[in-house]
């Protein structure tokens, strides 16, 4: 008999156990000192009494006689003596084909006025990334439908890839056309530090019905806490990495992956950390590193990444973009000349490098795809001279092939935002246009 009482004596016993209350003892800025309370970093606390609603605050860093939070929603009730409470367990998202055509928020709550997600299973929101010698190596191309990628920057499933461009210049456009042309069962897209009122365009215009239906969403917007935004991050990889489990391909779109090192970079500042380059804290750059090697393959499915890099100043070499290109497996470079130029997607297909293009593509393609690129490259190292009359029509026989088929290279690197091209058509129609360039060149 004693065999069935315990475990509910037990159960009841830390019901019952006394609770270490905390108090808050300062506020400065965004972080909150609480003393009184013993907790690990990323704990969960409860700040406010307990017939008042409180807030959630996550502790950020532990000192000796105090912890440091950060609150993850905006409040400016908080004073000095406010009781806290450590909350139990570890911090849990929803996962699941439930939440496919739902918009939440950084911590799984829906945000769309639809109701809570049914049947959802509730996940633990950190996991470690899948061991390296356990990957399944990248061998099969995804299609995105967009002919400037699928040909010369090729993609397959399980690779990560930056879109680096400047504010403005057609990011979040060209996430939307891969939304709905992808070939992967899903879409998880996060919008983070996006402007409130771009939300809604980007659902109703740039995505769709057609798109959210199968996608999830996960929003913060600029106004929320910096905890929230990196928060989102981890949750849309948390929701991706569920689909993967269930041996899924999905696909994991990131705007932008340089708001979620700014929210890093207030929260370790304000946490009392050093500010390094440009001001942001080392806590950035390990952040970025975990954030991303937790998409990929595993042994049954995989994550596509794709995350979009704000470049300040259109500077590819400032330390975010640079940190980023340096652990992804590509990246596509959006230039404003061609944005300016009408010229979309603004892909500069030159400066742009997928590492996985040889290991998804025939020796056919690879060839298609290098005949186009010297044919641009060659173009574009005399673009001075002609512009200005200076080229001599025969100097250089690329040259004249790429001159003589310009409308031709622009009709296929042009490319609406409704406009959906399978891959397989994309490649026949570059190797028609490699079979005439090689023909006058």
């Amino acid at each position: 008999m004693s065999g069935v009482l315990l475990p509910g004596l037990d159960a009841a016993l830390r019901v019952a156990a006394p609770q270490r209350l905390g108090v808050v003892s300062s506020v400065v800025g965004l972080s909150i000192e609480v003393r009184g309370v013993s907790a690990p970093v990323g704990a969960l606390l409860r700040i406010g009494a307990d017939d008042a609603p409180g807030i959630l605050a996550e502790i950020t860093a532990v000192r000796k006689k105090s912890v440091t939070c950060m609150p993850l929603r905006q409040s400016e009730q908080l004073a000095a003596g406010t009781p806290v409470r450590v909350l139990p367990g570890t911090f849990r998202v929803p996962t699941g084909p439930s939440l496919l055509g739902r918009v939440v928020d950084g911590t799984g709550r829906p945000v769309d006025g639809l109701g809570p997600v049914a049947d959802a299973p509730m996940a633990a929101l950190d996991r470690p990334a899948p061991e390296a010698i356990r990957r399944a190596r990248i061998a099969t191309p995804l299609s995105t439908g967009v002919r400037s990628i699928d040909t010369l920057t090729t993609m397959g499933r399980g690779q990560r890839i930056g879109l680096f461009a400047g504010s403005g210049v057609g990011k979040s456009s060209l996430l939307s056309m891969i939304t709905r042309g992808t070939d992967a069962a899903c879409s998880v897209i996060a919008l983070i530090g996006e402007r409130g009122r771009e939300v809604r365009e980007f659902l109703e215009d740039d995505l769709g019905s057609e798109g959210l239906a199968r996608s999830v969403v996960v929003v913060a917007t600029a106004d929320e806490p910096a905890l929230m935004r990196v928060r989102a991050a981890f949750t849309a990889t948390r929701i991706a990495e569920a689909f993967r489990d269930d041996g899924a391909d999905v696909v994991l779109m990131m705007d932008s992956l340089t708001r979620v090192a700014m929210a890093q970079r207030e929260i370790g500042l304000s946490a009392g950390e050093p500010p390094a380059t440009r001001g942001y804290p080392p806590s950035t750059f390990s952040l970025l590193a975990r954030l991303l090697e937790r998409a990929g393959t595993d042994e049954r499915g995989s994550v596509s990444g794709v995350y979009t890099v704000l470049v300040d100043g259109d500077d590819h070499n400032e330390p975010i973009a640079d940190t980023v290109r340096s652990i992804l497996d590509g990246h596509i470079v959006l230039t404003r000349e061609l944005a300016v130029a009408g010229h979309y997607p603004p892909v500069d297909v030159l400066a742009s490098v997928s590492r996985v293009a040889s290991r998804v593509t025939s020796p056919e393609q690879r060839a298609a795809a290098t005949t186009l690129r010297r044919a641009l490259a060659a173009r574009r190292s005399v673009q001075d001279l002609i512009d200005v009359g200076a080229y001599r029509r025969g100097a250089d026989p690329l040259v004249d092939a790429a001159v003589d088929n310009a409308r031709a290279i622009d009709a296929f690197l042009q490319q609406g935002l409704h406009d959906h091209t399978p891959a397989e058509q994309s490649w026949a129609r570059l190797a028609g246009l490699a079979e005439t360039l090689e023909a006058i060149g």
